[in-house]
């Protein structure tokens, strides 16, 4: 077997086994991770209500890690699962409360707003197609559907701060909305795209590669 050939066959082993990894990964996490939760049915299409924070806090097995949570609009009760179930085609109406501070891009093209209908999101209600790089604390992106929706954090004196979950919403908090429609069947990947994992290098270890925290997936049924 010549030299070349072998190059090959290790490439080729190497990605093999990458897949496999890929594949149990994904396996183990939808089989031992807090079940999805299903978008509430509205008339105009399904909601979500989300919510990111400095600390997971104690419904957490990591407490001090940023996270996501799913929250209850009626009872603001806090779920810590980051797997969603939205129909297919349908419009999927988000809102999150934002509870942390700021942390700033690296990419200042993470600032527009993508992939949203009409190309923008309501921030406290007011609509806007970009923010300063500087503002955003975290993201909330769905790379294989183009969606990427900044998520300005709230100022370093803001009164009555959040420090870990759950929060309420007399805490200083943005709200930030937004619409986007499903694609047909499947799972898709989301995730923030701010490096935000403090006491990790580079700020992308920790929560930023364990799903349940910064990152899950959209399943379209």
């Amino acid at each position: 077997m010549s030299s070349l050939t072998k190059r090959a066959l290790a490439v080729a082993i190497a990605f093999a086994a990458l897949g496999a990894g890929i594949g149990a990964y994904v396996a183990v996490y939808l089989t031992a991770a807090p079940p999805p939760l299903a978008a509430a049915q509205t008339p105009a299409g399904v909601q979500l209500y989300v919510a990111t924070v400095p600390a997971a806090g104690p419904l957490a097995s990591h407490p001090t890690w940023v996270s996501y949570y799913r929250v209850d609009a009626q009872s603001h009760h806090w779920r810590h699962t980051t797997t969603w179930v939205v129909p297919a085609h349908a419009l999927v109406h988000v809102t999150i409360y934002q509870y942390d501070s700021s942390t700033g891009l690296r990419n200042p093209f993470l600032s527009e707003v993508a992939g949203t209908v009409g190309g923008v999101m309501m921030l406290n209600g007011k609509a806007v197609r970009a923010v300063s790089p500087d503002a955003p604390a975290h993201t909330f992106a769905i790379p294989q559907l183009g969606v990427s929706v900044p998520l300005p954090g709230v100022s370093d004196n803001a009164k009555n701060p959040c420090g870990q979950a759950p929060c309420s919403l007399s805490n200083a908090h943005e709200t930030i909305s937004f619409t986007f429609r499903a694609p047909g069947r499947g799972l898709y990947r989301w995730q923030c795209f701010v490096p935000c994992a403090a006491g990790f290098i580079q700020g992308n270890g920790g929560p930023m590669q364990t799903i349940g925290y910064m990152g899950g997936f959209i399943k379209v049924v």
